[in-house]
């Protein structure tokens, strides 16, 4: 359905039907409920430390001996944050954590995967390319300096490109 055809059902519909299929899709599907929770109730500070300890805990867990490692799970934050429209700063906060966290935790154990690396990588590119959208790349520009640095002191295999995406915004 077009959102054209969408628009001229909905027109089609009195006030109490409208409410009550908005009622229905917030009972049904657990993507409105939160769009909805988020919209009326923006707790962004809470959401980003949810996220962080989430994160965190991949890679450090409280209750468990060995961390499990899914990057997959700050991926998951990041695309629920942009799909609620979270502040980009919280945003770009909870990018960069997530590679912080995963340095912690290779700077303690020799990490052996490629895939972990290029990973982490596709994660900075992500973040550089989003404060450069944003505009807020200047205040997020140490830490992103960090990090690349702390590629080349635990020397993983691709430091390098690691230097070329922190040249997009020190040149």
């Amino acid at each position: 359905m077009s959102k054209r055809d969408l628009k001229k059902y909905l027109s089609d519909l009195t006030k109490e039907q409208t409410d009550d299929q908005l009622l229905e899709l917030y009972d049904k599907f657990s993507e409105v409920k939160k769009y909805y929770d988020f919209v009326f109730n923006p707790k962004e500070d809470k959401l980003a430390g949810e996220a962080k300890a989430k994160i965190s805990n991949e890679y450090f867990p409280i209750k468990t001996k060995r961390a499990k490692l899914r990057r997959s799970i700050a991926q998951k934050y990041i695309k629920q944050f942009l799909m609620l429209g979270v502040d980009s700063f919280a945003l770009l906060d909870v990018m960069l954590f997530n590679i912080e966290v995963a340095q912690k935790y290779s700077a303690r154990r020799e990490m052996r995967y490629s895939s972990f690396y290029k990973s982490m990588e596709n994660s900075f590119a992500q973040a550089v390319n989003y404060a450069i959208a944003n505009g807020i790349i200047r205040e997020f520009e140490t830490r992103m300096i960090n990090i690349s640095e702390e590629t080349q002191r635990q020397k993983w295999e691709n430091y390098d490109s690691f230097f070329r995406i922190t040249e997009l915004f020190t040149e």
